[in-house]
């Protein structure tokens, strides 16, 4: 899944607990996204200033080995996909949207024939659009991720918690997860390692 290189560049425990385990919860932000979604959902074609506007567009990549949906994708007047991908927080880059909507571009690619040089996050809570350049340098990250996820998922390894408390606070399977009592456990294995290092130095 296209969602899975998001979740993997957001968290590779996350990614794993989704895909892998088939475990979700939801908090306020997702929640939030939920909501942000309704009108993107409806599978609604339109006609918006002269760009024909798709909602909840199926994706794929044979090349990849991606499926997927765009939330929304603008097909400009001379055909180029323009896809744009609704957040429900405020204006902010984020490395992990910027890789998904990139891989979005790459499926539009392979499926239109169109090269599509740029899309766009909208971030519904301040109603404002991020333009993003869907450079060489993202480019190459999604072809990274897709290769780690599908590693990932082949050899049923659960990776490690995250040491970042912003991104744990934000996350909704932090109960499923538990970075901090699997935080403790390894800083007491580290401990007992190094007492017993200690102690056999003085035996």
């Amino acid at each position: 899944m296209i969602s899975a290189l998001q979740h993997y560049s957001y968290c590779p425990r996350q990614c794993a607990l989704i895909h892998q385990e088939q475990s979700f919860d939801d908090n306020e932000f997702t929640l939030r996204g939920q909501r942000a979604h309704r009108r993107v959902d409806s599978g609604e074609i339109s006609v918006e200033e002269g760009r024909r506007v798709l909602r909840a567009l199926p994706l794929y990549s044979e090349r990849l080995g991606l499926v997927g949906k765009a939330d929304v994708v603008e097909f400009l007047p001379d055909g180029t996909p323009y896809p744009v991908e609704y957040k429900q927080g405020m204006r902010h880059r984020r490395d992990h949207d910027d890789i998904q909507l990139a891989a979005q571009a790459l499926c539009l690619e392979e499926m239109t024939g169109f090269e599509v040089p740029e899309g766009a996050i909208y971030h519904h809570k301040s109603k404002r659009r991020r333009t993003v350049a869907i450079s060489p340098e993202l480019r190459r990250q999604v072809e990274t991720l897709t290769t780690a996820v599908r590693q990932m998922l082949e050899d049923q390894i659960m990776p490690p918690p995250v040491d970042d408390s912003a991104l744990c606070r934000a996350c909704s399977l932090q109960d499923l997860c538990q970075p901090d009592l699997i935080g403790a456990t390894k800083r007491i294995h580290d401990l007992a390692e190094h007492l017993f290092e200690v102690d056999d130095a003085w035996s």
